[in-house]
């Protein structure tokens, strides 16, 4: 598999906040935060559920990968993604890192890119096992509703 993701019982902004704090304890720094269905709306004329990209690093291991190879750059960093699915749950994924950086046949480099995959593991891990805060709770009952009123009512035969 080339990314990791979990479900997480909580609301999308709850799961947004909740991500920041899982990659402050593992020594991620967030470098920027994009807010794609803003992004898609400024430039499309649609709508879209919330989507939030975390552009992140760990910057030990990344001066151990640049150190390894100046050109590394444009793959070193994790992008943490969380969305709003159309039913209303709300998920945390990012790539794996030996799928990208692991590819890479240097010793170093695969190094980092084991230990940057523990890492990832770790914070989508310490976001999904999170108790669900009272306002989650509210947001999943009322998502099982829409998904209920969305789905065809079961016929009955009457004999």
């Amino acid at each position: 598999m080339y990314y990791f993701s979990e479900f997480v019982n909580m609301s999308f902004q709850d799961a947004v906040g909740a991500t920041r704090e899982a990659l402050k304890c593992r020594d991620f720094k967030v470098l920027a935060e994009i807010d794609l269905a803003e992004v898609l709306k400024m430039y499309l004329p649609v709508g879209s559920r919330p989507y939030a990209i975390l552009a992140t690093c760990n910057p030990r291991l990344a001066h151990r990968a640049i150190r390894a190879d100046a050109e590394i750059g444009s793959i070193v960093f994790c992008n943490f993604v969380v969305h709003q699915c159309p039913d209303g749950r709300v998920e945390i994924s990012a790539a794996d890192p030996a799928a990208t950086i692991g590819t890479i046949n240097d010793v170093e480099l695969m190094g980092v890119a084991r230990e940057l995959r523990s890492m990832v593991q770790h914070v989508i891990k310490d976001v999904a096992s999170r108790p669900a805060p009272r306002s989650a709770l509210g947001h999943r009952k009322q998502a099982d509703r829409q998904l209920a009123r969305m789905l065809p009512k079961p016929r009955v035969a009457r004999l």
